[in-house]
């Protein structure tokens, strides 16, 4: 057998250095995809963590919407039966009431200077209302001020006078209510804030 000539034997050197040399070339990009969808990973599992322990930080930590403001009290809730007007039911347990048996229809939002039955205007609790009522009609500076604080309100807050109150302001919100012997606009509003639109049964404006 003839000797393997030096040309066809560099030929075939370089055929298989040019082979193990694409071999080398298509694992480094192989490697290098890996390396980026690994660090692609890594980056959105940290941005995903990094979101996730931000927001139990600022559930935390984010500042109630009431700060030190004393909004009252919780009270049991009697429930939600619809009774007919004038039809006889157990007593509540609040004065003014803030949950239990109530009217089918709920009263327009707004202010009124008479009063409601009571049970029509638990219902508009249901529906997410607050109800501040005050004691005495014959105080014309304080019934102005809580019509003027509830025109700002389109909905969802309702006035009206209510002679069988304990205290001269009652604000009452589904299952709360808040008692106040003079005028105070800041708890006023911020217990409007906190609990308007809140009540069991959501209902558009």
């Amino acid at each position: 057998m003839p000797p393997t000539s030096k040309p066809a034997h560099d030929a075939k050197r370089i055929r298989r250095e040019a082979t193990r040399e694409a071999r080398r070339q298509e694992l480094r990009r192989v490697e290098t995809q890996r390396r980026r969808r690994k660090l692609a990973i890594s980056g959105g599992v940290g941005a995903l963590v990094l979101v996730v322990v931000g927001w139990f930080g600022w559930s935390a930590f984010r500042p109630n919407p009431a700060g030190n403001v004393d909004l009252g009290e919780r009270l049991a809730d009697q429930g939600r039966d619809h009774i007919s007007r004038g039809q006889p039911h157990p007593a509540y347990n609040s004065n003014p009431p803030t949950s239990g048996w109530h009217a089918p229809q709920p009263a327009n939002w707004g202010s009124y200077r008479a009063e409601i039955p009571d049970e029509v205007v638990v219902h508009n609790l249901e529906h997410g209302g607050i109800w501040i009522s005050y004691k005495d009609p014959g105080d014309g500076t304080l019934v102005e001020q809580l019509e003027g604080l509830a025109s700002r309100y389109r909905s969802k807050v309702i006035v009206t006078l209510r002679a069988k109150n304990d205290r001269p302001i009652a604000v009452a919100a589904w299952g709360r209510l808040m008692k106040l012997d003079t005028y105070d606009e800041k708890r006023i509003v911020v217990f409007i804030e906190a609990f308007r639109d809140k009540g069991p049964e959501r209902v558009p404006d």
